[in-house]
Protein backbone atom coordinates (compact mmCIF):
# COMPACT_ATOMS: atom_id res chain seq x y z
CA UNK A 1 0.00 0.00 0.00
CA UNK A 2 1.56 3.68 -1.04
CA UNK A 3 2.17 5.70 1.90
CA UNK A 4 0.44 9.37 1.53
CA UNK A 5 3.37 10.85 2.64
CA UNK A 6 4.63 9.25 -0.91
CA UNK A 7 1.20 10.17 -2.55
CA UNK A 8 1.77 13.64 -1.48
CA UNK A 9 5.08 13.77 -2.92
CA UNK A 10 4.30 12.84 -6.27
CA UNK A 11 1.53 15.00 -6.67
CA UNK A 12 3.46 17.78 -5.60
CA UNK A 13 6.23 16.41 -8.46
CA UNK A 14 3.80 16.21 -10.91
CA UNK A 15 2.41 19.89 -10.34
CA UNK A 16 5.76 21.06 -10.78
CA UNK A 17 7.08 19.24 -13.91
CA UNK A 18 3.16 20.72 -15.07
CA UNK A 19 4.63 23.89 -14.30
CA UNK A 20 7.81 23.50 -15.60
CA UNK A 21 5.92 22.07 -19.44
CA UNK A 22 3.97 25.16 -18.94
CA UNK A 23 7.10 27.64 -18.68
CA UNK A 24 8.85 26.05 -21.70
CA UNK A 25 5.83 26.07 -23.96
CA UNK A 26 5.47 29.99 -23.24
CA UNK A 27 9.26 30.60 -24.06
CA UNK A 28 8.88 28.34 -27.27
CA UNK A 29 5.56 30.69 -27.89
CA UNK A 30 6.93 34.00 -27.12
CA UNK A 31 10.43 33.97 -26.76
CA UNK A 32 13.04 35.06 -29.58
CA UNK A 33 12.29 33.31 -32.83
CA UNK A 34 8.81 32.06 -31.34
CA UNK A 35 5.61 32.21 -33.15
CA UNK A 36 4.23 35.51 -31.52
CA UNK A 37 8.15 36.48 -30.97
CA UNK A 38 6.64 40.36 -31.36
CA UNK A 39 3.58 39.99 -29.16
CA UNK A 40 4.45 42.57 -26.37
CA UNK A 41 3.97 45.99 -25.59
CA UNK A 42 3.81 47.26 -29.37
CA UNK A 43 1.52 44.79 -30.38
CA UNK A 44 -0.80 45.47 -27.94
CA UNK A 45 -0.99 49.18 -28.92
CA UNK A 46 -1.06 48.11 -32.41
CA UNK A 47 -4.52 45.29 -31.65
CA UNK A 48 -6.02 48.45 -29.92
CA UNK A 49 -5.36 50.65 -33.09
CA UNK A 50 -6.46 47.64 -35.48
CA UNK A 51 -9.64 47.01 -33.40
CA UNK A 52 -10.67 50.71 -33.61
CA UNK A 53 -10.14 50.68 -37.31
CA UNK A 54 -12.26 47.52 -37.80
CA UNK A 55 -14.99 49.04 -35.68
CA UNK A 56 -14.99 52.12 -37.53
CA UNK A 57 -14.93 50.47 -41.03
CA UNK A 58 -17.28 47.38 -40.13
CA UNK A 59 -19.92 49.25 -38.07
CA UNK A 60 -20.31 52.34 -39.53
CA UNK A 61 -19.90 50.90 -43.18
CA UNK A 62 -21.77 47.93 -42.44
CA UNK A 63 -25.72 47.50 -41.37
CA UNK A 64 -24.80 44.62 -39.17
CA UNK A 65 -27.65 42.63 -37.40
CA UNK A 66 -26.26 40.50 -35.03
CA UNK A 67 -27.92 37.82 -32.16
CA UNK A 68 -26.20 35.70 -29.45
CA UNK A 69 -23.30 38.06 -29.70
CA UNK A 70 -23.07 38.64 -26.62
CA UNK A 71 -21.28 34.87 -25.72
CA UNK A 72 -18.27 36.32 -27.21
CA UNK A 73 -17.29 37.83 -24.25
CA UNK A 74 -16.91 34.64 -21.92
CA UNK A 75 -14.22 34.81 -19.69
CA UNK A 76 -11.50 32.03 -19.72
CA UNK A 77 -10.05 29.83 -22.51
CA UNK A 78 -12.54 30.50 -25.81
CA UNK A 79 -12.99 28.69 -29.37
CA UNK A 80 -15.04 30.69 -31.25
CA UNK A 81 -15.51 28.75 -34.59
CA UNK A 82 -17.14 30.55 -37.64
CA UNK A 83 -18.13 30.01 -41.23
CA UNK A 84 -15.42 31.39 -43.40
CA UNK A 85 -16.59 33.37 -46.78
CA UNK A 86 -14.25 36.38 -46.58
CA UNK A 87 -11.28 38.14 -45.24
CA UNK A 88 -13.57 40.15 -43.29
CA UNK A 89 -15.03 37.08 -41.05
CA UNK A 90 -12.18 37.16 -38.85
CA UNK A 91 -11.93 40.99 -38.14
CA UNK A 92 -16.00 41.05 -37.71
CA UNK A 93 -15.52 38.42 -34.79
CA UNK A 94 -12.51 40.32 -33.41
CA UNK A 95 -14.35 43.89 -33.43
CA UNK A 96 -17.64 42.61 -31.34
CA UNK A 97 -15.36 41.65 -28.11
CA UNK A 98 -12.98 43.04 -25.70
CA UNK A 99 -11.24 40.41 -26.31
CA UNK A 100 -7.76 39.97 -27.83
CA UNK A 101 -8.58 37.27 -30.45
CA UNK A 102 -5.75 35.11 -31.70
CA UNK A 103 -5.45 33.65 -35.23
CA UNK A 104 -4.21 31.71 -37.20
CA UNK A 105 -3.24 33.08 -40.43
CA UNK A 106 -2.06 31.70 -43.55
CA UNK A 107 1.68 31.53 -43.64
CA UNK A 108 1.89 33.23 -47.50
CA UNK A 109 0.24 36.83 -45.25
CA UNK A 110 3.50 36.45 -43.41
CA UNK A 111 6.18 36.96 -46.15
CA UNK A 112 6.68 40.90 -46.62
CA UNK A 113 8.57 41.42 -43.59
CA UNK A 114 6.16 44.57 -42.71
CA UNK A 115 3.03 42.81 -42.88
CA UNK A 116 4.58 40.16 -41.19
CA UNK A 117 5.72 42.10 -38.32
CA UNK A 118 2.06 43.47 -37.86
CA UNK A 119 0.47 39.95 -38.11
CA UNK A 120 2.70 39.01 -34.88
CA UNK A 121 1.85 42.07 -33.35
CA UNK A 122 -1.68 41.73 -33.44
CA UNK A 123 -1.60 38.30 -32.15
CA UNK A 124 -1.54 35.98 -35.43
CA UNK A 125 0.57 33.21 -36.16
CA UNK A 126 1.34 31.67 -39.03
CA UNK A 127 -0.06 28.13 -40.40
CA UNK A 128 0.81 26.24 -43.34
CA UNK A 129 -1.96 25.15 -45.20
CA UNK A 130 -2.52 21.64 -46.96
CA UNK A 131 -0.64 19.98 -44.18
CA UNK A 132 -0.54 19.00 -40.10
CA UNK A 133 1.30 22.42 -38.79
CA UNK A 134 2.11 20.73 -35.51
CA UNK A 135 3.80 23.82 -34.05
CA UNK A 136 0.90 26.07 -35.08
CA UNK A 137 -1.83 23.81 -33.45
CA UNK A 138 1.22 23.65 -30.05
CA UNK A 139 1.21 26.97 -30.51
CA UNK A 140 -2.76 27.77 -30.34
CA UNK A 141 -3.03 24.87 -27.40
CA UNK A 142 -0.58 27.02 -25.19
CA UNK A 143 -2.76 30.19 -25.85
CA UNK A 144 -5.64 28.37 -24.74
CA UNK A 145 -3.96 27.04 -21.89
CA UNK A 146 -2.88 30.65 -20.89
CA UNK A 147 -7.05 31.17 -20.46
CA UNK A 148 -6.49 33.22 -24.08
CA UNK A 149 -9.39 33.41 -27.09
CA UNK A 150 -8.71 31.51 -30.24
CA UNK A 151 -10.21 31.77 -33.53
CA UNK A 152 -10.17 29.13 -35.92
CA UNK A 153 -12.17 28.47 -39.00
CA UNK A 154 -13.31 24.76 -39.04
CA UNK A 155 -13.52 25.29 -42.67
CA UNK A 156 -10.01 26.01 -43.10
CA UNK A 157 -10.35 27.89 -45.98
CA UNK A 158 -12.93 30.33 -47.87
CA UNK A 159 -15.89 28.40 -49.38
CA UNK A 160 -17.50 29.46 -52.66
CA UNK A 161 -21.09 29.83 -51.41
CA UNK A 162 -23.27 29.81 -48.31
CA UNK A 163 -23.31 25.89 -47.86
CA UNK A 164 -20.57 24.78 -44.91
CA UNK A 165 -17.87 22.95 -46.53
CA UNK A 166 -15.71 19.74 -45.12
CA UNK A 167 -15.19 20.65 -41.81
CA UNK A 168 -11.80 19.15 -40.04
CA UNK A 169 -10.92 17.80 -36.51
CA UNK A 170 -8.77 20.53 -35.78
CA UNK A 171 -11.03 22.45 -33.69
CA UNK A 172 -12.21 19.31 -32.09
CA UNK A 173 -8.63 18.78 -31.29
CA UNK A 174 -8.24 21.98 -29.81
CA UNK A 175 -11.18 21.95 -27.83
CA UNK A 176 -10.54 18.75 -26.21
CA UNK A 177 -6.63 18.85 -24.87
CA UNK A 178 -7.83 22.50 -24.04
CA UNK A 179 -10.97 22.21 -21.96
CA UNK A 180 -12.05 25.27 -23.98
CA UNK A 181 -15.98 25.62 -24.92
CA UNK A 182 -16.51 26.79 -29.04
CA UNK A 183 -19.35 28.65 -30.08
CA UNK A 184 -19.93 28.00 -33.50
CA UNK A 185 -20.49 31.23 -35.47
CA UNK A 186 -22.72 32.08 -38.92
CA UNK A 187 -21.96 34.71 -41.00
CA UNK A 188 -24.01 35.53 -44.16
CA UNK A 189 -23.07 39.16 -46.34
CA UNK A 190 -19.38 39.19 -46.24
CA UNK A 191 -18.52 37.13 -49.26
CA UNK A 192 -20.55 39.66 -50.91
CA UNK A 193 -19.04 42.57 -49.52
CA UNK A 194 -15.36 41.48 -50.47
CA UNK A 195 -15.54 38.26 -52.11
CA UNK A 196 -12.03 35.99 -53.29
CA UNK A 197 -9.75 38.41 -55.07
CA UNK A 198 -11.55 41.75 -54.08
CA UNK A 199 -9.00 44.36 -53.24
CA UNK A 200 -11.55 46.42 -51.49
CA UNK A 201 -14.98 45.92 -49.32
CA UNK A 202 -18.34 47.52 -50.65
CA UNK A 203 -20.95 48.22 -48.20
CA UNK A 204 -23.95 45.88 -48.00
CA UNK A 205 -26.24 44.06 -45.62
CA UNK A 206 -24.05 41.87 -43.54
CA UNK A 207 -25.17 39.13 -39.77
CA UNK A 208 -24.21 37.39 -37.36
CA UNK A 209 -25.62 34.55 -35.71
CA UNK A 210 -23.36 33.31 -32.78
CA UNK A 211 -24.76 29.58 -31.54
CA UNK A 212 -24.76 27.85 -28.20
CA UNK A 213 -21.56 26.92 -26.71
CA UNK A 214 -20.37 22.80 -27.44
CA UNK A 215 -18.89 21.31 -24.64
CA UNK A 216 -15.38 19.89 -25.49
CA UNK A 217 -15.55 16.51 -27.03
CA UNK A 218 -14.89 13.76 -24.10
CA UNK A 219 -14.68 9.66 -24.35
CA UNK A 220 -17.47 7.42 -22.78
CA UNK A 221 -18.00 8.42 -18.95
CA UNK A 222 -16.50 11.62 -19.54
CA UNK A 223 -12.73 10.11 -20.12
CA UNK A 224 -10.12 11.23 -23.00
CA UNK A 225 -11.84 12.00 -26.25
CA UNK A 226 -10.28 9.79 -28.91
CA UNK A 227 -10.49 9.67 -32.60
CA UNK A 228 -14.18 8.24 -33.01
CA UNK A 229 -15.05 10.40 -30.43
CA UNK A 230 -13.57 13.90 -31.92
CA UNK A 231 -15.14 12.93 -35.91
CA UNK A 232 -18.46 12.17 -33.79
CA UNK A 233 -17.81 15.76 -32.23
CA UNK A 234 -16.89 17.37 -35.77
CA UNK A 235 -19.87 16.38 -37.06
CA UNK A 236 -21.97 18.37 -34.29
CA UNK A 237 -20.13 21.47 -35.12
CA UNK A 238 -20.75 21.16 -38.39
CA UNK A 239 -24.68 20.98 -37.95
CA UNK A 240 -24.53 23.61 -34.88
CA UNK A 241 -22.87 25.60 -38.16
CA UNK A 242 -25.38 24.96 -40.49
CA UNK A 243 -28.24 26.26 -38.12
CA UNK A 244 -26.24 29.91 -37.33
CA UNK A 245 -25.83 30.05 -40.56
CA UNK A 246 -29.26 29.62 -41.79
CA UNK A 247 -30.60 32.02 -39.66
CA UNK A 248 -27.40 34.28 -40.19
CA UNK A 249 -28.65 34.46 -43.87
CA UNK A 250 -32.78 34.68 -42.62
CA UNK A 251 -31.49 37.76 -39.96
CA UNK A 252 -29.37 39.29 -43.14
CA UNK A 253 -32.42 39.11 -45.95
CA UNK A 254 -35.37 39.75 -43.35
CA UNK A 255 -37.08 43.09 -44.87
CA UNK A 256 -37.37 46.22 -42.34
CA UNK A 257 -35.26 44.75 -40.04
CA UNK A 258 -33.37 47.74 -38.21
CA UNK A 259 -29.41 47.04 -37.64
CA UNK A 260 -28.51 46.01 -34.40
CA UNK A 261 -27.37 49.51 -32.52
CA UNK A 262 -23.94 50.22 -32.27
CA UNK A 263 -23.74 50.70 -28.43
CA UNK A 264 -24.33 47.43 -28.00
CA UNK A 265 -22.40 45.70 -30.53
CA UNK A 266 -19.21 47.57 -28.75
CA UNK A 267 -18.61 46.32 -25.25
Amino acid sequence: MTSPVLDRRGSHARRQNLRVARLVSRWKLRGPGGLLADDGCAGYWAWRAARGLIRILLFRIYRLRATGYESLRASGPLIYAPVHRSHLDGPLIGGLTHRRVRYLGKEELFRPKPLGWFMRSIGTFPVRRGEADLDAMRGALGLLNDGEAMLVFPEGTRQPSDDIGPVFDGTAWLAAKSGAPVLPVGIAGTREAMPSGAKFPKRTQVAIVVGEPLAPPAGPDGGRARRPDMTAWTATLREALEDCQQRARALANEPGRARTPMRDLVP
